[in-house]
């Protein structure tokens, strides 16, 4: 009686797996199960949260609950851990974007609303001095009719927007409570929104800025290039971030102040030692001015420049999208 079909086959199959072809170290997996099981045993991908080794989706979530904790002593904290200079910092930002009316912002990471309130006031107050300009040279006009022209003002931003993104919902909130308090309404919205995978189709905003914000980002390559996308053809990006103090002296002083006090005004003030602590190290962890200028340009952003402020402990980046 002729052996079954199914155990010649397996026999078969056997003396292949046994069987070494020349130059290969092996014609035939063991096990496609054991296969299986190694492609699920690779590590995690790892990244840094703070001087911390954690998985990269980790860290997202670790980022989340320290904003979420810091949100409501969010501004005093600024005051207080930089003297109050972070206001002249992004005023600078301000004044480097020199918005015209009719720009449309986005502002990633702005849930504060620090940037919109500035953008806001910027191109309110160009628009003005535009509208004066005009009237002066029109002289022969009798006061009813400037009157009248003021009147029928009803956009006093010219067409400018911003829109404020953020992923934080806490930092949202208190953003938009402080726009309430300030009586800011006209030209501002806000929205949920992941820096890595921006909820805007392209080619939709005429500048971009991030300030204090893409050094928590896990993946910043992939943040640069959603920052691309969204901007029209010649719009600009802008980045306000901590950077490397290029003064040793300073640097040492830095190190001391950072590690030494600032970690302790957060316990103090906010109840939050661990959250202050990791700020300070991230801050450490991000690229130099240099390195973050070529992290840019591999985007795909043309004309890239910074400028350091304060002896380099913040940089403004500068690029254009050409």
């Amino acid at each position: 009686m002729a052996a079954p079909r199914s155990c010649g086959l397996w026999s078969y199959a056997r003396a292949m797996r046994s069987y070494r072809f020349p130059g290969l170290r092996s014609s035939w997996p063991r096990s496609l199960l054991s296969a299986r099981l190694l492609s699920q045993e690779k590590p995690a991908p790892e990244t840094h949260f703070g001087f911390e080794t954690v998985s990269e989706e980790e860290k997202g979530g670790k980022v989340y609950q320290v904003f979420e904790s810091v949100a409501k002593k969010y501004d005093v904290m600024n005051d207080m851990m930089s003297l109050g200079i972070h206001r002249v910092w992004k005023d600078l930002l301000l004044r480097k974007m020199h918005p015209l009316p009719g720009t449309q912002l986005l502002d990633v990471a702005g849930g504060t609303g620090d940037i919109a309130f500035r953008f806001l006031n910027y191109v309110q107050a160009q628009h003005q001095g535009k509208q004066k300009r005009k009237l002066r040279a029109q002289q022969n006009l009798s006061w009813e009719e400037i009157a009248k022209k003021y009147q029928n003002e009803e956009d006093s931003l010219g067409g400018s927007r911003v829109m404020v993104c953020d992923i934080n919902r806490e930092m949202l909130k208190i953003g938009k409570q402080k726009a309430f308090d300030r009586g800011y309404k006209a030209g501002l919205a806000w929205v949920l929104g992941d820096a890595e995978e921006l909820p805007f189709d392209d080619d939709k905003f005429d500048v971009y800025t991030i300030a204090f914000g893409i050094r928590n980002v896990t993946h910043i390559d992939q943040a640069l290039q959603e920052a691309h996308r969204v901007l029209k053809p010649g719009g600009r990006f802008l980045c306000l971030e901590f950077s490397q103090v290029n003064n040793p002296l300073i640097s040492r002083l830095y190190d001391l102040y950072s590690f030494q006090v600032i970690p302790v005004l957060g316990e103090v003030v906010a109840g939050d030692w661990k959250s202050y602590q990791y700020l300070v190290e991230s801050i450490r962890k991000f690229p130099s001015q240099e390195e973050f200028k070529e992290m840019i340009e591999d985007a795909g952003f043309q004309k890239v420049t910074y400028e350091s402020l304060t002896s380099g402990i913040v940089a403004i980046h500068s690029g254009f999208k050409l």
